[in-house]
């Protein structure tokens, strides 16, 4: 059974409380208190969810948002879909492998960045690896 079929009960065994409201219930931390905010190490940052390789750290930049901020992601490791909660329409963006909720996109902030893209991604969504 692929990751995207898991039950509830599966993921909740392996996610932590908050981990699962995140990326299962499509949730958002609080903003400034993600542990990957500020973190500037070189690596790859994995989805929590499944281990999928997500974003390389070198596409990581500070936004000033108080999540970390990505300008693009590993070639079809992120998917995207119309998000029209809170209100207002933005794209989700989730973990190609897994579903797992990661954040939300957004582009023509004015960022100097190669896609003009801000990744928003919520810090418990990830694991990061040394390269």
């Amino acid at each position: 059974m692929g990751d995207k079929a898991k039950p509830d009960s599966e993921w909740r065994a392996l996610l932590s409380r908050e981990q699962f409201r995140i990326l299962r219930e499509k949730g958002t931390e609080a903003p400034g208190t993600g542990k990957y905010d500020n973190y500037d190490e070189q690596g790859v940052y994995a989805c929590a969810g499944c281990g999928t390789p997500l974003y390389k750290s070198t596409t990581k930049f500070k936004s000033g948002c108080g999540w970390p901020a990505f300008f693009d992601a590993i070639p079809g490791a992120v998917s995207r879909h119309e998000d029209k909660s809170m209100f207002m329409t933005r794209t989700e963006i989730t973990c190609t492998a897994c579903g797992g909720h990661l954040g939300h996109v957004f582009k023509g902030e004015g960022f100097n960045t190669p896609t003009d893209e801000r990744h928003c991604v919520n810090s418990i969504s990830l694991n990061f690896k040394d390269e």
